[in-house]
């Protein structure tokens, strides 16, 4: 599986080390707690607010 994505990453952390590299970010979150912010919305990914809670809030705006 190629985890190299940096093309079409949606995350606007771009110094991050993991951006683009999704293995890397999935894990990264996973182990927080969190969420990639490719799983939000654009106006729900620019909050910086990774969390589970935070993306059902989104799904339910955004859909």
């Amino acid at each position: 599986m190629a985890c190299n994505n940096t093309i079409n990453c949606t995350c606007t952390y771009s110094s991050c080390s993991r951006h683009g590299k999704c293995c890397e970010c999935v894990a990264y979150h996973r182990r927080s707690g969190e969420v990639p912010g490719c799983f939000f919305s654009k106006s729900g990914e620019k909050t910086y607010d990774r969390s589970i809670e935070n993306l059902y809030r989104d799904y339910k705006k955004n859909g």
